[in-house]
This record gives C-alpha cells, structure tokens and sequence, in this order.
C-alpha cells in the first residue's frame, strides 16, 4: 500500500471539514483503526485550521499526504504569514482561549514539525505510524506474498 495525494484549497474555513472527510475514507478504506483514524484527523484539522486562521495573505493551501503500509505522512504548506514555532508554548496554560493545537498535534502524532523558508512558505510535517484492522493486515500479507 503506497497512496499519495495532493490537495490544493482556498484559505476558508469550510475546507477544513471537506479535507476531514476526504482524509477519513481514504485511511478507512486502507483499513486504519478507528483510534489511528481519530489521532490523525484531529491534528490535520487543527494544523489547517491555523492556516485559514492565521495564514493571510495567503488565499489558498496545500495538503499533500502519503499513506504507506504502516505510516501517514501529511505536509500541510501555505505561503501566508510568517510563523515562529519556537513562540508558541509547548503546554498552554488551562485559561488559555487558543493556542491547544499545535499542543494537540503534539499529543497526537508521532513526528510534528515545522519548515519556515525565507520566502515566507511555512509547512507542517505531521506523521504517525499507522495500526491497521486485522482485515487489512491480511489483504496487506496476501498481495505481499502474491506479489
């Protein structure tokens, strides 16, 4: 299993959900856990909910994902307002009204990071290894030993 994609979308809230549900059936399709599931699209939707909330001027984003047999790599890239990751805290405080997403992607990856060039494009790494149904382990061994 090797599937790539790359989704182009306007800087607008609505695109969150849409990239949300898109995401989800692909990685129940390939047989991902629910919990799995759940981890990654929690962390994709709040990685591009900063873009559409912080990432002016930029009018548009992009999300490129790869789903292998035990990873899921995703990279969200806007060229909007400069970011500084070391400015954000790495625990908001319990009165803090924003601020608990990149806490949350944190949490619930295994591999966050953040690429800011020069030129003012900024890309999220989120990765996380992927726990897969018993149905889709034995697909997965089949086309291995048929293949």
């Amino acid at each position: 299993m090797d599937e790539r994609f790359l989704v182009a979308l306007p800087r607008a809230a609505y695109t969150v959900p849409v990239l949300r549900s898109f995401l989800g059936s692909t990685l129940q399709i390939h047989g991902v856990c629910p919990e799995c599931r759940r981890d990654i699209l929690v962390a994709a939707s709040e990685a591009c909910a900063n873009v559409v909330d912080h990432g002016e001027p930029a009018p548009n984003y992009q999300v490129s994902v790869r789903i292998e047999r035990s990873f899921c790599t995703l990279r969200i890239t806007h060229t909007g307002r400069h970011f500084t990751p070391a400015a954000v805290p790495s625990r908001p405080t319990a009165d803090a009204e924003s601020g608990r997403g990149i806490f949350l992607m944190h949490s619930l990856m295994d591999e966050v990071a953040f690429d800011v060039e020069p030129d003012g494009r900024t890309t999220v790494l989120l990765a996380k290894r992927l726990c897969l149904l018993p149905a889709a382990e034995l697909r997965l061994a089949a086309a291995t030993a048929g293949g």
